[in-house]
């Protein structure tokens, strides 16, 4: 079996309503790019890839000289090709091969009749747990789906575990002062005792922010504390103060930053994400690595579709030392590109696909249409949030949005459903 083609198709697929974080926004879709790769026996592998448009696309297109004759089971090959270590010093490429070995182990299960859990080793489980994960969130264009107070933050996570089971809810922070997002924290452990919590900030705050924030909620039924301040070195000042344990998936997205965190402990749980490590292979040998020094792994989610959440499935489903639940944006989308439409959330978990490759299809019919809005809407500033569009994020952010006003999406770049 060889590689005979590759391409890329750029989708924005709505969300219930625009998802704010310390970086911006998420404006009411994920813009993703999704790959094909198409090998000589007729057998399409499909990945996925974050963000889209022209660049994207042409930068798949530019693996081709690269992967045209390639065997899709020639992973180890494949990751040299796509990410040479001196190379990527002038071309990152650790997405691109991502989305590359999600395609070609998706062609490799189809080839062999397996699921990829079995070409990773077997799977340990049968379905993985998810979190909450809530948003602050502006309204949609319907004037539905805004969550900004404390009583809009409880109400949406009691619909969310009605609707979906959730036991863990992550809340995503510095979007607004410390000390109202202590306020939503700690109502969430007073509404929802018997669930665990975590909360990530995306290292909005500064060391001194991140410790007295810790502080408040160290007797809080947490998981951990993820990403509140910048660094290996600011995380490891934070975790002399606060006894709660340290998560990322910023500081700790290779093997060497995770030895160098070994070597120097600053974070407990590492999250690993398959986009972000460059494939699922990698986060495989991070959990191994990880298990052999008694840290915690978890499933990170970076904005994902079906494809990519069928990713974080398979890789889930191998890790023995998997104790937290996985995160995905998952339930925020109002839509899919797979066939039969979303995967279904049973009591807060979803199963491990069984079909052979990713278990996942195009419905091309889907992919057209998202494709098409993709083209009418275009991308948006993930840097920038809708309703400060002078604002940019600082790290650490003093610049806080207030709560008492939520401002309206401005119309001409549409944040909701499309109508």
């Amino acid at each position: 079996m060889k590689i005979v083609d590759i391409r890329g198709t750029t989708v924005s697929v709505p969300l219930e309503a625009p998802l704010r974080h310390a970086n911006g926004a998420h404006w009411g879709r994920f813009v993703r790019t999704v790959v094909e790769v198409e090998a000589d026996n007729g057998l399409i592998g499909i990945g996925e890839l974050g963000g889209g448009g022209e660049s994207s696309e042409m930068a798949i297109r530019g693996l081709k000289s690269y992967l045209v004759g390639h065997d899709p089971l020639d992973l180890n090959a494949l990751q040299f090709k796509i990410m040479n270590p001196t190379a990527s010093l002038y071309n990152n490429r650790v997405q691109l091969h991502a989305a590359v070995e999600f395609a070609c182990l998706d062609l490799a299960g189809k080839y062999l009749n397996l699921p990829v859990y079995k070409i990773l080793g077997g799977k340990l489980r049968d379905r993985v747990d998810f979190a909450s994960y809530l948003f602050f969130r502006y309204p949609n264009s319907d004037g539905k789906g805004e969550v900004r107070t404390v009583e809009q933050l409880v109400e949406h996570t009691r619909n969310l575990k009605q609707q979906y089971g959730f036991r863990t809810h992550k809340l995503k922070g510095g979007v607004y002062p410390p000390e109202f997002e202590l306020a939503c924290y700690q109502a969430l452990a007073d509404n929802f005792p018997s669930d665990s919590l975590r909360f990530d900030p995306n290292a909005a705050f500064s060391v001194k922010d991140a410790i007295r924030f810790g502080k408040a909620i160290e007797d809080l039924n947490n998981d951990y504390y993820e990403d509140p301040t910048w660094g290996l070195n600011g995380l490891r000042r934070l975790k002399s103060f606060v006894r709660i344990p340290m998560a990322t998936n910023t500081v700790v997205v290779n093997l060497e930053q995770l030895v160098a965190n070994l070597r120097d402990m600053a974070v407990d749980v590492i999250l690993l994400d398959t986009t972000f490590w460059g494939g699922i292979r990698a986060c495989v040998k991070a959990a191994q690595i990880c298990e052999a020094f008694q840290l915690g792994v978890s499933v990170h989610s970076s904005g994902e579709l079906g494809i990519q959440l069928a990713t974080m499935l398979h890789l889930a489903s191998v890790m023995p030392n998997l104790t937290f639940a996985a995160d995905a944006h998952y339930h925020h989308l109002c839509d899919d590109i797979i066939e039969g439409g979303k995967f279904p959330y049973v009591d807060g978990a979803i199963a491990i696909p069984e079909g052979p490759g990713l278990g996942v299809t195009l419905d091309y019919d889907k992919l057209g249409k998202y494709a098409d809005l993709y083209r009418s809407l275009g991308n948006y500033p993930y840097d920038r949030d809708p309703g400060r569009p002078h604002w940019y994020s600082l790290v650490p952010n003093r610049e806080w949005a207030d709560p008492a006003s939520s401002p309206d999406v401005p119309g001409t770049l549409e944040g909701g459903r499309p109508v």
